[in-house]
């Protein structure tokens, strides 16, 4: 589904030769080619994740991840005056963050847009189901297919890391932005946090698949064809995760590219050096073996070192070592 620039919430029928269908399956030889081409890359890995995103993430559009949508962006923009009348979501995913932003009274109208056909098209069916008034593009986030000055506010969850070349990035969301509009990115990996991210989760995969592979523990193990895949995508994420970032830096990168009002906030510290081996351990392992007494685990455990996190790390520990970052300015006036 598309819709004009021009004219916000409409929605229209897809248009092919606007945008491409999805594809969900790519042959090796397109992983291959992929491998060389980060934007072929990007489109094939999340056309491949789309339609299970949401449950690999435990993404949700109820009170859970409305409150966690809106702390993020508390959390970096501060107190604002809500609602914003028109938001767009750059590399919108399947549509988590604006979507529950939406429900969270921060937007009343918003636009998707994201390089994967898949991955719009999911938001696009997110947004139906939850009658919230969104229409989407497939779009280039460094080219963004808006008119200047189109939008109060933009937002991004985990999308700056795969962009090539992130102040062009940002330049087109201060042109699409209003005068006085804000911009709003979270759950971007910093440098030293996905250091040891990556490490954890590899330990953890490693080690799970080796005692899994023990008779005693078969039941346990994934069948070998889903661990392949798992791998494949695997290969093709290491090529989509272009960037990490030092707060500081990104700082200096939404300044130069003209933003004012610049602020990074970091966040997740304790929270990630635990969520990383859990995460790493649903992938390894039949998600029926783990159950909800699992899932329980795991929220409540993110919550609780999330507030260790903030109310007592955060005054030991320099900034750089959490692991995400948010990033938030405004357009000149």
């Amino acid at each position: 589904m598309t819709a004009s620039p021009k004219e916000p919430g409409r929605r229209l029928a897809a248009v092919p030769d606007l945008d491409p269908a999805p594809n969900p399956h790519a042959t090796q030889a397109e992983v291959e080619a992929a491998l060389k081409d980060t934007k072929l890359a990007q489109v094939l890995y999340h056309d491949w994740e789309a339609e299970t995103y949401d449950d690999k993430w435990h993404i949700s559009y109820d009170e859970r991840c409305i409150d966690y949508a809106r702390g993020r962006f508390d959390a970096v923009a501060g107190e604002q005056p809500l609602p914003y009348e028109r938001a767009l979501e750059l590399g919108c995913g399947t549509g988590f963050f604006l979507l529950n932003l939406m429900q969270g009274g921060v937007a009343k109208t918003g636009s998707v847009t994201d390089l994967s056909p898949g991955m719009v098209k999911v938001a696009l069916r997110n947004a139906e189901s939850l009658a919230l008034p969104v229409d989407g593009r497939v779009a280039d986030a460094e080219t963004i297919p808006y008119e200047d000055n189109t939008f109060d506010l933009v937002v991004g969850h985990a999308v700056l890391h795969h962009i090539p070349d992130v102040e062009q990035a940002l330049r087109e969301v201060l042109r699409v932005l209003k005068p006085g509009g804000r911009f709003v990115f979270a759950g971007e990996p910093t440098t030293i946090g996905d250091f040891y991210a990556r490490w954890l989760g590899r330990i953890t995969w490693e080690t799970t698949t080796r005692i899994t592979r023990l008779s005693a523990f078969a039941d346990w193990r994934r069948p070998q064809a889903e661990l392949d895949e798992s791998s494949r995508a695997a290969a093709l994420e290491a090529v989509v995760d272009l960037h990490t970032f030092d707060p500081t830096d990104l700082e200096k990168i939404a300044t130069a590219a003209g933003a004012v009002e610049v602020h990074a906030h970091t966040e997740e510290f304790s929270a990630a050096l635990l969520g990383w081996p859990l995460r790493t351990i649903e992938y390894a392992v039949p998600a029926e073996k783990l159950g909800w007494n699992w899932a329980r685990f795991g929220f409540t455990s993110w919550k609780t070192l999330t507030w260790v996190d903030e109310k007592v790390l955060r005054h030991v520990v320099p900034r750089g070592f959490f692991y995400n970052a948010l990033i938030t300015g405004v357009k000149p006036s």
